[in-house]
């Protein structure tokens, strides 16, 4: 059977685009954003609370820099493998934990030195006036320094959601979940015969991503305070 036609028979399946079947599209697609914007959360929790108090103390430098590093040498697959391998030994759930850590562990220090360089590059004057007019601390930290520094943190989000999207697909290496890459995994495993559901799940994922990316662009831009994009465009 030829490649063309290995793709259409997997296509043509009638549990393909279920929305509750396992082999559908649809059904994986969802899964494969649920863990991605879960561990997405759970980082944001986790780093932009704490990357705000730092960066408005000026404190913490060498952390956010370190994170920096940290980011760029984390193994995704070594990650997934080692959580996994703890999953197992404290009989935990092994269809779930061991992504998820992995995937919050990716996305926390590209959030956390976002948040931060967002917040430390703000015009201290800006501060010192709303400080002069009897803004508190906290106010400062939520009414200003997080509205403005909110570009910066998405371009953070973004870049940490793209990278979640592509790791939950390695994710259907140790479990039965992993999104699209489901398709990808069980395509190997079948050798030449799967060389369709491979190009299928990889396209899949490609096109999930470039979509997510096309989200976030609108989310950032929405959520760029008036002044700050007015004043972004006169300086292009």
């Amino acid at each position: 059977m030829s490649f063309l036609d290995q793709l259409n028979a997997w296509l043509a399946e009638p549990n393909r685009w279920s929305w509750t079947d396992k082999a559908g599209v649809p059904y994986r697609t969802l899964e494969h954003l649920r863990f991605s914007l879960l561990a997405l959360a759970i980082a944001a929790l986790l780093t932009i609370p704490a990357a705000l108090w730092l960066a408005h103390y000026r404190r913490g430098a060498f952390l956010a820099s370190s994170a920096v590093n940290i980011g760029r040498a984390i193994p995704s697959f070594g990650l997934i493998i080692l959580f996994w391998f703890l999953a197992s030994r404290w009989e935990l759930d092994t269809t779930f934990w061991p992504l998820l850590l992995a995937l919050v562990a990716l996305a926390m220090p590209p959030l956390f030195t976002n948040t931060y360089a967002g917040v430390v590059t703000l015009e201290q004057e800006t501060v010192d006036a709303a400080r002069g007019t009897g803004f508190r601390e906290w106010q400062i930290m939520l009414r200003l320094e997080l509205p403005l520094a909110s570009p910066v943190i998405l371009a953070g989000a973004r870049v940490a959601f793209l990278q979640l999207i592509a790791t939950v697909a390695i994710g259907a290496i140790v479990n039965d979940g992993g999104g699209l890459g489901r398709y990808i995994v069980d395509g190997f495993a079948v050798g030449a015969q799967g060389y369709g559901a491979i190009f299928a799940g990889g396209l899949a994922a490609v096109v999930l991503a470039l979509l997510c990316d096309g989200a976030f662009a609108l989310i950032t831009r929405a959520a760029t305070p008036r002044g700050l994009a007015l004043q972004n465009a006169r300086r292009d």
